[in-house]
């Protein structure tokens, strides 16, 4: 039976790499969890029952676009954005603070007063404050909300991002009062620094001083190495309290969850598996196929001949080559659908492989696959 408040247990651990149970009033969250990402209230071109289907527990949607549309006045009519599209497990919302950087040609960062974006629409001014992203969030009804926080590029000057974490950390502080008191959901701190140990270090200090639900390692996926994303999080992760979900944002392919999981890591999402749908290129068992290429134009076989969710099965790569030399819409949802369900089938083995104790041997056999 589900409780009625938010609460994390760790299950099983395999050295860092460990299972474990988010629970929200909306449902459980197995862990290490891969959330797709649905940032204006759809997983692109996926119905939201086959997202069901494939065993997703969570998505993540985002605060600045879904500010702009559908708008918040649409998605309180619903009492949220669950009801307008249709699910009912549980959402996390990103707070906007990756547009910060995404779209730093349309705002500028004031301390005290927030992000002040000119609309990449329609050049409306908007102010987002970390109250405003806290009340948005709310009116979207999220189940796991983001402190809004200043996201540097990659960069080697330690004193912008030192400057960033003293903008962040001033902002989670804000954004805790205004999110109150509210066990049913949570609300998370992000850790920045860069590259930097000293620098992740300190913005995780500072934040484990607020005391949040759970931390989010954020500022990666941004152009750096996959090895010095595995050092951040080597130096970083386990300083993380053992009873807090942590969280990498934006991240990422199969042999990033590999590595981040080795090194404790509970929480994903990526736009990846929907992204390179819509370009032809499928995650398998056997590695990345990308379908566009002359050599599958006579291949019979499926991506994945297991898989009975909308048939996918009876589908040959010959045909999903004939559907995306031809820009048929229908190549993009079926190699969509099958990205997220191997993700799924992905972070299945990965809890299963920790739980056996196995998890490294796992990981030696497919981390070079991806």
């Amino acid at each position: 039976m589900l409780n009625k408040d938010f609460s994390f247990e760790v299950l099983s651990q395999n050295k860092k790499a460990r299972v474990g149970k988010i629970n929200t009033p909306r449902g459980f969250i197995d862990t290490p969890a891969f959330m797709p990402v649905g940032t204006l209230g759809t997983v692109k071109g996926i119905f939201t029952d086959d997202i069901l289907k494939t065993g997703t527990q969570i998505i993540l949607g985002n605060t600045y676009h879904l500010l702009l549309r559908p708008g918040i006045k649409i998605i309180e009519k619903f009492n949220g954005i669950h009801n307008l599209m249709n699910w009912q497990k549980p959402i996390l919302t990103d707070s906007g603070g990756f547009q910060i950087m995404s779209l730093s040609k349309f705002n500028k960062i004031d301390k005290n007063i927030g992000a002040i974006f000119s609309s990449h629409i329609d050049g409306k001014k908007i102010i987002l404050s970390p109250e405003k992203s806290i009340q948005i969030q709310k009116s979207i009804n999220s189940d796991i909300l983001m402190v809004l926080d200043e996201c540097p590029v990659l960069t080697k000057d330690k004193k912008k991002l030192s400057k960033a974490i003293d903008v962040s950390t001033h902002w989670a502080k804000r954004c805790k009062i205004e999110f109150g008191k509210n066990k049913k959901k949570a609300l998370f701190g992000i850790v920045q620094g860069g590259l930097f140990k000293d620098l992740r270090q300190e913005s995780l200090e500072k934040l484990l001083e607020i005391n949040f639900d759970g931390y989010a390692i954020g500022g990666l996926a941004v152009g750096e190495t996959q090895e010095q994303m595995f050092k951040v999080l080597e130096d970083t992760v386990h300083l993380i309290p053992q009873n807090k979900p942590r969280y990498l944002m934006g991240v990422g392919t199969p042999s990033d969850i590999l590595g981040a999981v080795k090194n404790g890591i509970d929480m994903f999402d990526c736009v990846l598996p929907t992204r390179s749908g819509r370009t032809g290129l499928a995650f398998t068992w056997e590695g990345k196929l990308n379908l566009r290429n002359s050599k599958f134009k006579f291949d019979k076989t499926p991506l994945d001949k297991k898989i009975k969710l909308r048939n996918l099965n009876l589908y040959s790569k010959s045909y999903l080559n004939h559907l995306i030399k031809t820009n048929e819409i229908l190549a993009s949802m079926i190699i969509s659908l099958h990205n997220v369900n191997f993700y799924q089938q992905f972070m299945d083995q990965i809890r299963k492989e920790i739980k056996r104790g196995s998890f490294n041997k796992f990981y030696n056999k497919y981390i070079n696959k991806f």
